[in-house]
């Protein structure tokens, strides 16, 4: 899985870079079919001042069942490192959710068609006229 870094407001560094896709990848490994695309946005809002300002955003691009779907995860912490682990397992929670819940969608589509045709077809559960 290929994984775009890019920073706002400071350089990014190979520790800070390794330590996002490694973490990246610890998240999402199992759904590595799953994301096209996934994209990684670190900022320190306030600079030098400091404070609970440093924002790590995940955008994934998962292929879906009926359309691909963007999944957007923003965490804000004081610890950049930390901002970085809590996005990326957020992000594998969140895009577990969201391919059970199309998989779930799929199957009820395909039970009540099943159940149309049935009652249709089927002598037995079909009304006189």
């Amino acid at each position: 899985m290929k994984i775009d870094i890019k920073t706002s407001g400071f350089p990014l560094t190979d520790a800070l870079k390794q330590h996002a896709e490694r973490r990246l990848h610890f998240a999402l490994s199992w759904a590595d079919g799953h994301v096209r695309r996934s994209a990684v946005r670190l900022s320190d809002e306030n600079g030098p001042r400091g404070g609970n300002d440093k924002r790590c955003q995940i955008q994934l691009t998962a292929n879906g069942y009926e359309a691909d779907s963007i999944i957007v995860i923003e965490e804000v912490q004081d610890d950049l490192y930390a901002a970085i682990d809590r996005a990326a397992d957020r992000a594998g929670r969140t895009l577990a959710r969201k391919l059970q819940r199309d998989r779930q969608r799929v199957r009820g589509q395909r039970r009540q068609v099943l159940w149309s045709e049935i009652k249709l077809n089927d002598p037995v559960t079909s009304v006189p006229s």
